[in-house]
């Protein structure tokens, strides 16, 4: 909505904004192009047209997009969903990412993953089964080892601090 309003009050013809991008009809001058980075962070916005900026950014939402999808779990490897998604060779885009952010996209999902393990079990009281099967792990045992890794704290012993925190006095 902030997009299509500043893109509007420029006189700038835009085909479709989605999460992410933009489709402007005409090719924009360096002024409006000026114009509109300025415009965008002002509201707390960054217009992004480094080629590679904007891949890293699409990597980055296709992962937070497979991990909310409240449907049927991704059985496509996720090399190959992220291949298939945007277009180039997964290797490309693995290396790319490392170099531009300093990880891995391995260590990014891993890292949103389990953000989403912590979303669901403190959220939707879901039980450790039904969490590993939503977001695609090999089992109960492979979440709960790396939630430990990452974390340095159990699956159940993470939900234990829900309840305490809940029962204290104060926390009403």
């Amino acid at each position: 909505m902030v997009v299509k309003s500043e893109l509007d009050k420029l006189g700038l013809h835009h085909t479709r904004v989605e999460l992410g991008e933009v489709y402007i009809r005409e090719t924009l001058t360096a002024k409006e192009l000026a114009q509109l980075k300025a415009a965008l962070l002002k509201s707390g916005l960054q217009l992004m047209d480094d080629k590679k900026a904007i891949l890293i950014e699409k990597i980055k939402i296709v992962v937070r997009e497979m991990l909310l999808k409240e449907d049927e779990p991704e059985k496509t490897k996720f090399s190959d969903l992220l291949s298939d998604e945007l277009n180039h060779d997964y290797t490309y885009l693995a290396n790319l990412f490392s170099e531009v952010t300093g990880i891995t996209i391995e260590r990014y999902l891993i890292a949103h993953k389990i953000n989403r393990v912590k979303e669901l079990i403190l959220y939707d009281n879901l039980s450790l089964t039904e969490i590993s099967y939503r977001l695609n792990y090999s089992s109960v045992a492979h979440l709960s080892s790396q939630f430990k890794k990452v974390t340095g704290l159990t699956p159940t012993f993470y939900r234990k601090l829900k309840t305490i925190k809940n029962t204290v006095p104060g926390n009403v």
